[in-house]
Parts: C-alpha cells; structure tokens; sequence
C-alpha cells in the first residue's frame, strides 16, 4: 500500500473517478461528500495526504483548508479546481495548500503530485518530531495536582534569567527539572552545563568549576577552561549544592555577584554570562540557620525556589508513571511486558518509595527483567514491597489476588489515565499535553491509539 489519502468532493462520480485511478496506483482511499464530513473523516482515517475540491455547497474548501491546517500542520493538502477557480487555488496555496490540479486531473500528474506530497508530508513530520525532540525537555510524567503546579511553575520561571534552586529528595528528578528550565529558557541554545557537587573531591571540585593555569599545580601541564567558562552564553547546573565546603561557597557567591571566575594560578578575572541553576536535597534555609551554609549565599541562590514532589505525594500519576517507565526500560532491555497484575499495582501503591521515582525505574527493572511471560506479578518484586503492598501484593487468599488472572495492561491504565487528564481539561489538547508531560503531537498520536476524542 502506497498510502492513505483523503478525497473531499461533493460529487460522487468525481470521487468514484478519482477512487479508481488511485486504488491502481496503490493508495488506500478513503471519501468524504463535503467539508463537515471531511474534518470528521480526518481524525478517523488520519491520511498522508488529501484531495480538496475547491467549490462545495456547505463549506468552501479554503475554509475546510484552513481548519485542517490548524489542527494538523504539516499535512499536504491538493487542492481541486474547477475552470475559473485557478485563482482562488494559487491563493490557497499562499494559505498552506501543498499543490492544487484541474479538474478533470491528468492521471499520471496526479498520482505523480500525490508521491510527492507523502514524501513532503514525511519530511516534514520528521523535522518536527526531530524538533520536538531537541526542544521540549525531558519527560515529566505526571497529572497530579502537585505535577500540574510544578509545570506551571517551570513555564512561569524557565524563560527568567533569575537564580533558581530546585529543592527536592533524592531520586525525584532535579535534574530533568533543570533540563525543562534551560530548554524553556533563552538560553536554550547555548550549552547545559552539570556538575554534581557531592562526586568530586572538595579540591578537585574547585579546579573543574573555576578552571586553571598551566603550572598551577602538579600536573597541570596546560591551562583548563571551568565549567562555568565552558557555561558561557547558557546554563551551569550545580547539582547537590549544598556539599560546598566553606571556601568553594565563598567563591560560587563572588561569581554571582560579579559574574566573573578566577582560574586556579591566575591573577585575571574571566567575565562568564552564565544561569545559575542550584538543586539540593538538604533544606538550605535550615542549614544557613544553622550555620553550616552561607547564608548570603543561599539568598543569593534562592531567588527562585522550585519544589519537585517526592513520589508518596502523588501517587495518583503511578500508574501512568509506571507505564512510561517500563516502555522505556522495554526498550532498553528488549522486553515487551504488556499487563501488570492489580496485585502488582496494589504493592506499589503500598509502598512509600523514599527513593521516589528513581527507586520506582529500579523495582521496575528488575521486575521487567525477571519476568519470564508478558505479566508483571507480585513475586518479581523485592521482599519489602510484597510484605509491605497487603495480602494482594503478598500473593495472600484476597479479591485483588483473584483478579490478578484477569490483569490490568498498561495500554488500559494509560488510557484511563489520558481519560481523567481530557476531564480534568475539558478535553483541551494542548492543556492536557502540558500536564501530562507529553508533547502535543504524543498526545494526538494516543488519542487516536486508544480512539479517545477531543477538542
């Protein structure tokens, strides 16, 4: 099969014509009698390319166009004109026609202008798939109240230039959090630069972060650019900030206020346009109370507080959290895992995951990998979550065991998941995406997987 194309015409031997040419080249053909009809036939066929007739009693195609368009950008529209109306279809194609044809069209122009324009359409999907996947940042998978707030915030302070501190346990993903922060800023074009305070030694942390000179010391046998010089035109993360011994937090507060380094053996001062972008697991305010960190300088780096929600507080996104998960890690480890028990779901929920979600990736893991059919159940989880997930997830004589034949699948979780987000949104595409984490294209791509509707 070539592909799917769409004919709208209201006439039908026109369609039948049209139909029968195509179908010998090898396209798949679906009709619509008018412009109403068309922009319902589009979400259920969702064809590569379509044949607009100009000239309709209920709508005008460039109207239909227009519509088509606005809900899917990309897709080659061929315009059919009748005599006289060449030039409202050259004035459809400045409006985002792929090509338009005379009635009756030639055969082989027809087909030929079709091969191109699914070979555009392609192209075009690819770029901006390839786009999305440059510029929307890391998943963040959640529907949550707290989920919704924390992407609120990240659209409200990523295109700031302020100081942030990402504050949050370990394992909740501070560092994606940082990711969607640089990518929604003005930066995003320049570099991210990370470094994680707690994995190098204090002495060596200082020369990687500032930089230094041939001869500085031993071993240095040529100068070294820092990461904050590397940083320059974009983002620095410092992830575990609060790990700076007392030296290096004096020094990280002279570069905020003067947005200048001094590389280790050097007298110069290195002018860097950086954001700084701090995460830390320790409760800052409360240490710099105590004393054990700079209080100027946690004020200096608080100027925007982001909070990630540990895992226990949001354990409505489980499910469609632990569906992403083991897609990727299905992919990872090439293991196609397609139900999850209700018992299974039931000792998750049991737990409180003090090692959030990144706790959650591993018990998934290593469950995915155990399992020797297509059903994840309780007995591939660690002890302490089938003693801790109640008589189902202990594989006890319960109602929750008994379903467990039945089986709950992903695709079914994820589904009623995208049904409560497209309630809680009213069914609004684009609002629904963004508190799912997902890209609205991924969006349009499972509302049609699961043959869910929207506005």
């Amino acid at each position: 099969m070539t592909g799917r194309v769409l004919i709208v015409d209201d006439e039908k031997p026109q369609r039948m014509m049209l139909r029968a040419v195509l179908e010998d080249a090898g396209w798949e053909v679906a009709e619509a009698d008018g412009g109403k009809a068309a922009l319902e036939k589009v979400a259920e066929v969702e064809p590569e390319a379509v044949l607009l007739d100009m000239r309709m009693p209920d709508m005008e195609g460039s109207e239909v166009l227009e519509r088509l368009l606005a809900d899917r950008p990309g897709l080659p529209v061929i315009m059919l004109t009748a005599y006289g109306t060449v030039g409202s279809a050259v004035e459809a194609m400045k409006r985002g026609a792929f090509d338009y044809l005379s009635k009756p069209a030639d055969n082989d122009e027809l087909v030929a202008v079709l091969d191109k324009a699914r070979e555009w359409g392609r192209l075009h999907r690819e770029n901006r798939e390839l786009k999305q996947r440059l510029t929307a940042g890391p998943d963040m998978v959640g529907q949550s109240a707290p989920m919704r707030r924390l992407a609120e915030l990240i659209e409200q302070v990523g295109p700031s230039e302020a100081t942030v501190l990402i504050q949050g346990e370990s394992g909740t993903g501070k560092e994606l959090v940082a990711e969607r922060l640089h990518t929604a800023s003005q930066r995003a074009d320049g570099p991210l630069i990370k470094v994680n305070c707690a994995a190098l030694p204090h002495e060596l942390l200082e020369s990687e972060l500032f930089g230094y000179e041939k001869g500085a010391f031993t071993g240095a046998n040529k100068a070294k650019p820092g990461r904050f010089q590397l940083a320059h035109g974009g983002t620095i993360f410092l992830d575990e900030v609060g790990e700076l011994d007392t030296g290096l937090q004096a020094k990280l507060l002279r570069v905020l206020q003067e947005r200048t380094v001094e590389p280790l053996g050097s007298t110069r001062q290195v002018k860097v346009d950086v954001r700084i972008i701090a995460a830390t697991n320790r409760d800052l305010e409360a240490e710099a109370q105590k004393g054990n960190f700079r209080e100027d300088l946690y004020y200096r780096l608080a100027v925007l507080v982001v909070r990630i929600p540990p895992l226990r507080e949001r354990m409505e996104d489980l499910p469609l959290l632990a569906a992403h998960l083991l897609r990727k890690l299905g992919e990872k480890n090439r293991k196609d895992v397609r139900d999850v028990s209700p018992a299974f779901l039931e000792a998750l929920r049991g737990h409180d995951w003090p090692g959030n979600v990144r706790e959650l990736e591993n018990v998934l893991e290593r469950a995915l990998v155990l399992a020797r059919a297509d059903s994840l159940t309780p007995d591939l989880l660690p002890p302490q979550l089938r003693a801790g997930g109640g008589d189902a997830a202990a594989g006890g004589e319960s109602a929750a065991e008994g379903a467990q034949e039945e089986g709950i699948s992903l695709d079914q979780a994820e589904k009623s998941a995208l049904e409560d987000a497209l309630r809680r949104h009213g069914g609004h595409r684009q609002k629904t995406a963004d508190a799912l984490g997902i890209s609205r294209r991924t969006l349009q791509y499972k509302l049609k997987k699961y043959g869910l509707t929207s506005r």
